[in-house]
């Protein structure tokens, strides 16, 4: 029962990743009513031992409808991975504490700029080309990627924005864009989970099917209703974000 029950939950989270991120906002929840009695290090690394095959799928199904521009992106990954795993180790040296009051107040701002700018993320206008979109991408992807390997919720929404307000892409060439550098921050922490022991591996297999499933589902429903889709999905997730960081932080 407890494997159907993160399987299920492993599905659904990875449906939700697939179109705008924020998928650990369904599994990990999950995890922790399942296993009450884990450590949260376990089930933060078993999370990401099924998030990543997940988000590796969305971002081939991605490639195969949306141009990709691999040139400015790999470096974007490059750096992603390289800021996680310092956020990683930050993390081991300073309490994130503070950074966690603040997030709620940070996803709202961003919400109410997403619904004041009616048309960001409509259309697809990259500003920047070359080598320039290449250092603006590395960029994003340090800062974003030092953020997941610190703290981490939220990760796959804070990249979408950064490349429809930054870059100029609509929603759903930021998201194919953000899933590449999502594995990369992905597999950091998985690593780093998994040196540590901190991983179910009996349930990872199970997990990763499932998630993998749900991406699948998640990649087709945003390619085939677009960006307009996409933006209320975004909305939706920070908005749920808002209220789950929040309670964390203030009310629990």
């Amino acid at each position: 029962m407890e494997l159907l029950i993160v399987s299920l939950a492993s599905l659904l989270a990875g449906l939700m990743d697939a179109i705008v991120g924020g998928g650990g906002l369904i599994l990990i929840p999950a995890l922790f009513a399942t296993f009450p009695g884990a450590a949260p290090a376990t089930l933060f690394g078993t999370n990401k031992s099924a998030a990543i095959w997940g988000t590796a799928f969305a971002t081939v199904q991605y490639s195969r409808k949306v141009v990709m521009p691999w040139r400015a992106l790999l470096p974007a990954a490059g750096a992603g991975l390289l800021g996680s795993l310092i956020g990683a180790w930050v993390v081991t040296q300073v309490d994130p504490a503070l950074f966690r009051k603040a997030l709620p107040v940070m996803m709202a701002m961003l919400l109410v700029y997403t619904l004041a700018k009616k048309d960001m993320g409509r259309t697809h206008a990259p500003r920047y080309a070359g080598t320039k979109q290449a250092w603006v991408g590395a960029a994003i992807g340090l800062t974003i990627g030092f953020y997941d390997g610190f703290f981490g919720p939220g990760t796959g929404s804070f990249l979408v924005f950064a490349y429809v307000r930054l870059m100029g892409y609509d929603f759903l060439n930021a998201t194919a864009s953000a899933k590449l550098i999502n594995v990369a921050t992905n597999f950091s922490a998985l690593v780093l989970f998994a040196v540590q022991g901190h991983v179910w591996w009996h349930l990872a297999l199970a997990m990763a099917v499932s998630n993998i499933i749900g991406s699948l589902i998640g990649t087709r429903l945003a390619m085939k209703h677009g960006s307009g889709f996409v933006r209320q999905v975004f909305i939706v997730v920070v908005l749920a974000l808002i209220c789950k960081t929040a309670y964390d932080t203030w009310l629990r």
